[in-house]
């Protein structure tokens, strides 16, 4: 089973999102499962301080290396497998196929931060890969381990019921989703492309991935350029 732990100062953020909707009935199900830890729980002093002022002077806090090194201790003792992930703006861009990747392995443990990041050394103590969703900052890593999950639970076996429904979408096989259409046949004067309703099954492939080219060339260009990517969708 797909084991998730989040270290946080805010567990109950959690499930949030993911307690509803495909990750929610999966979790209920059993096919993974989330534990969201309190990093305050591993600190030391009485008024269980997580933080301090940064070496060197500066504006706002950073997060202790010894508390968050017994936090992680705590959720992934000597022996478990899973990849320990650092939500960061400075990370490494997540997308599909990391999300693919994690989904493939044991489970994932994440830490999210907070104020002005976490101490350097514990990046490298622990083996922490930082892991970005985007470029802007947001007030902790909450959302984006949020973000990360849903993206990777939503692949394991079983959770979503139509396989194909994942094969066919945006990053996929390195383009964005061709455009989708659904009843009535004509909504304000536009119908339905009519190669939709052939019932060709080839003519509908060929116009969806010559779609999803078309689309991926105008918004996000710079996927086409990836060496990696494979536009067989057969």
């Amino acid at each position: 089973m797909f084991r998730a732990s989040v270290l946080t100062i805010f567990p109950e953020m959690f499930p949030g999102p993911l307690g509803l909707s495909l990750a929610g009935r999966a979790l209920n199900d059993g096919l993974w499962s989330l534990e969201a830890r309190d990093i305050r729980a591993s600190a030391t002093d009485k008024h269980r301080s997580v933080d301090d002022s940064p070496a060197g002077g500066g504006a706002g806090m950073v997060m202790r290396a010894d508390v968050l090194a017994a936090a992680i201790d705590a959720a992934s003792p000597a022996g478990d497998r899973r990849p320990r992930l650092l939500m960061s703006p400075r990370g490494r861009p997540f997308d599909q196929a990391r999300a693919a990747a994690l989904a493939e392995g044991p489970g994932v443990v994440i830490l999210a931060g907070r104020f002005e990041g976490v101490d350097e050394r514990l990046i490298a103590a622990r083996g922490l890969e930082e892991v970005s969703v985007g470029d802007y900052v947001l007030s902790g890593g909450e959302i984006a381990a949020l973000t990360v999950l849903d993206a990777t639970v939503r692949l394991l076996p079983g959770v979503m019921g139509n396989v194909q429904s994942g094969e066919s979408e945006s990053f996929a096989e390195g383009l964005l989703e061709y455009p989708q259409y659904t009843r009535p046949q004509i909504f304000e004067g536009q119908a339905i492309p009519e190669v939709l309703l052939s019932g060709d099954h080839k003519k509908i492939a060929d116009w969806r991935l010559a779609e999803a080219r078309r689309i991926t060339a105008e918004r996000r260009p710079d996927l086409l350029i990836r060496p990696e990517r494979s536009e067989s969708r057969d």
